[in-house]
């Protein structure tokens, strides 16, 4: 295939008349010459003003389909969540001197709350970016209804600032950073994009130069994805944090584990009333796209623009550290199983994990005292 041809190798049903996310697909499509980068697609799928996923709805987050939601996140699964997440944060913000609280893609508020309960008195400002307006008033409505004497020091922001003096929180914010997706036919590399064929999408692949971060033994039809995106999210966080320190968490693994044979179709999964499917190309904006996330690529970026990581480990470790089991004693039945869920291995607990970061010297933060991994990274 010579540079600049595709080929169509993957279809989805046919689509209803075209929305008006569609509509613009469709045009940057036919601006491409027929063909669209997936991570361009996805970018568009989830974040088109007034269009994509997450622009133009409040609802995705919620513990039951009958709700309306699409997938439920750890704040919404129980409060000892952010009660144990609070303490890591405390630790940072004594340590680092600083009074704000950063929250990246705040979802249904939840986090905010449980946040600004445990730690109102102990921070002036609590910024939540936010690029989606009706997720905004979502979590606006939460703090007002869970906690009332804080929440005027809550402020939202649809970019990033010139610079951050605090400790920034992010959970499940990086799965949902585009993600370029690369294929390989057992000979060579291609980039996977979509193109049209009559009223439906489908992939198409053309040469390209990119490659995977590692140099491993490929078996043909491997799929897998390059997290642009989010790796320049942490390069930008890390020329902003002018003084702080930063807790990812998030589903995914570390680069060797990322790119094992086992994973050959790639992470890509959507979500759509509490069920998952790996077909993106269907009700685009209708249904959450995600990525787990490599780990490796994240710390990477960070440290070559110098942050210190400051650990990582499983979430079931690292809400253990902060003292989560502490949390149960006395608990009521419908708590402790809800814990379980967070802390379990076939549950969140360890596919899950948290990566920590510090603008300048290091620290021993708390929860990456015991099953610290960063030497896995």
């Amino acid at each position: 295939m010579k540079e600049g041809q595709f080929l169509s190798v993957a279809s989805a049903p046919a689509r209803a008349p075209a929305s008006a996310l569609a509509q613009r697909i469709d045009r940057e499509i036919a601006q491409g010459g027929g063909w669209l980068g997936f991570e361009r697609f996805m970018e568009l799928a989830l974040y088109a003003p007034g269009l994509g996923y997450y622009a133009r709805g409040d609802r995705q987050f919620g513990a039951w389909p009958g709700s309306g939601s699409d997938f439920i996140t750890a704040p919404e699964m129980s409060p000892l969540f952010g009660r144990a997440v609070a303490r890591q944060l405390a630790q940072a913000l004594d340590l680092t001197g600083t009074r704000e609280l950063w929250e990246f893609g705040a979802g249904s508020g939840a986090l905010a709350a449980q946040l600004l309960d445990a730690l109102g008195s102990r921070i002036d400002r609590y910024c939540i970016v936010e690029l989606s307006a009706a997720l905004s008033a979502r979590q606006r409505a939460t703090l007002t209804e869970r906690v009332p004497r804080h929440v005027d020091k809550a402020l939202w922001l649809d970019r990033l600032p010139t610079a951050i003096e605090g400790v920034v929180i992010g959970n499940e914010v990086l799965d949902a950073m585009p993600v370029a997706l690369l294929h390989f036919d057992g000979q060579d590399w291609f980039e996977r994009g979509v193109a049209q064929r009559g009223t439906h999408y489908v992939f198409a692949d053309r040469p390209t130069a990119l490659r995977p971060p590692i140099a491993a033994a490929f078996a043909p039809d491997t799929t897998t994805e390059l997290q642009r995106h989010g790796e320049a999210f942490i390069r930008t966080l890390a020329t902003t944090l002018v003084r702080g320190a930063a807790f990812f968490i998030d589903y995914g693994f570390p680069v060797h584990e990322y790119h094992h044979p086992q994973r050959h179709g790639g992470t890509v999964m959507c979500h759509r009333a509490h069920r998952a499917d790996t077909d993106p190309l269907t009700d685009v904006g209708e249904k959450d796209i995600t990525a787990h996330v490599d780990f490796s690529g994240i710390a990477l970026a960070g440290q070559d623009c110098g942050l210190v990581v400051l650990g990582y480990t499983t979430q079931a470790r690292f809400l253990m550290n902060c003292g989560l089991l502490n949390d149960l004693r006395g608990a009521d039945v419908r708590e402790i199983a809800a814990a379980q869920k967070l802390l379990g291995e076939h549950e969140m607990g360890e596919l899950f994990k948290v990566i920590g970061f510090a603008a300048a010297e290091s620290f021993d933060a708390l929860g990456f005292a015991h099953g610290d991994r960063s030497h896995t990274l």
